[in-house]
C-alpha cells in the first residue's frame, strides 16, 4: 500500500508540476467594437513544435484565437443571394514577441507549418449571410492581423463556364481584426467601401439635371463651313501667287 501511495503521490506531483508550468487559458473576456462583424470566439491550444529533452521530449502549444467574420450579400435590390464565395486574405501580423513561452522566431522549422493565420472561405446562405471562419495566433495577448476580403474572385470564371455569374460591385477591401487578450478590447474595420446612388424626383433650377443620369453632352461651337472658292484661295494664298 505504501509503495502504490508513493507512485501516485510522485504522479500527482509530476502533474501539478507541469500545469504549472505550461499554465491554463486566461478567461475570455469581450468588449465589442465591431457591431457583430466578429462572432463565436474562443480560445483554444494547439501545437507549435516539441521540446526534446535528454530522456524524453514534451510538446510546446500556443494559444489561438478562433472566431467567424460575418457579413451579407444582395443584389441592388437589396435580395439576398445564396451561394456567393467570400475569402479573406492576411497581408501582415504580429510577429515578435512570445508565443506559447517561446519566440516565434525560435520556434522549429517542423513546427512553423503549425503557426499559420488561417481563413477559412464563407458561403453565403438563403439569406445571404457568410462566415469567415478564423484561428489566428495569440502574440504578447494581443491578435493583431491586417489583411483583404475578396467578394466572389471567381465570378469572372463563372461566367465563362456557364454564362452567367455575380459580379460583384466592390471586388475587394482591406481590413483590420485586432483584439487584446487583457482588456477584451474587440475591433474590426473594414477600408474605405464604395458607394453607388442613383438619382431619383424631378425638380427645377440647379438640379433639373442630375449628375449621372445622363452622359454630358458636348457644348463645343460647331466650325462652319467654309465658303465657296475659299479653300483654293487660301491654298493659292500661301504661294504668294498673283
Amino acid at each position: 500500500m505504501k509503495r502504490i501511495f508513493l507512485v501516485t503521490g510522485y504522479w500527482l506531483l509530476v502533474t501539478v508540476v507541469f500545469s504549472g508550468c505550461f499554465g491554463g487559458l486566461k478567461r475570455l473576456r469581450v468588449v465589442d467594437f465591431t457591431d457583430s462583424r466578429v462572432t463565436d470566439l474562443t480560445l483554444t491550444k494547439k501545437v507549435i513544435g516539441k521540446r526534446d529533452y535528454v530522456f524524453f521530449s514534451t510538446t510546446k502549444t500556443g494559444v489561438f484565437l478562433e472566431g467567424n467574420i460575418q457579413g451579407t450579400v444582395t443584389d441592388y435590390k437589396d435580395n439576398p443571394i445564396e451561394g456567393v464565395t467570400v475569402r479573406a486574405a492576411a497581408d501582415s501580423a504580429r510577429s515578435k514577441g512570445e508565443f506559447g513561452g517561446e519566440e516565434i522566431a525560435g520556434i522549429e522549422e517542423s513546427a512553423k507549418s503549425f503557426v499559420e493565420l488561417l481563413f477559412t472561405p464563407g458561403i453565403t446562405d438563403s439569406q445571404g449571410l457568410f462566415k469567415i471562419h478564423f484561428s489566428l495566433p495569440v502574440v504578447d495577448d494581443e491578435v493583431d492581423v491586417k489583411g483583404k476580403l475578396v467578394y466572389n474572385p471567381g465570378w469572372e470564371q463563372q461566367k465563362v463556364n456557364i454564362g452567367k455569374a455575380y459580379e460583384p460591385q466592390m471586388k475587394e477591401s482591406p481590413f483590420r481584426l485586432y483584439y487584446s487578450l487583457d482588456t477584451g478590447f474587440l475591433a474590426f474595420a473594414e477600408g474605405i467601401r464604395k458607394v453607388i446612388v442613383q438619382p431619383i424626383g424631378e425638380g427645377k433650377g440647379r438640379l433639373d439635371v442630375l449628375p449621372g443620369s445622363k452622359a454630358p453632352e458636348s457644348t463645343a461651337p460647331a466650325k462652319s463651313a467654309p465658303a465657296v472658292g475659299q479653300e483654293e484661295e487660301d491654298l493659292f494664298k500661301a504661294f504668294n501667287l498673283e
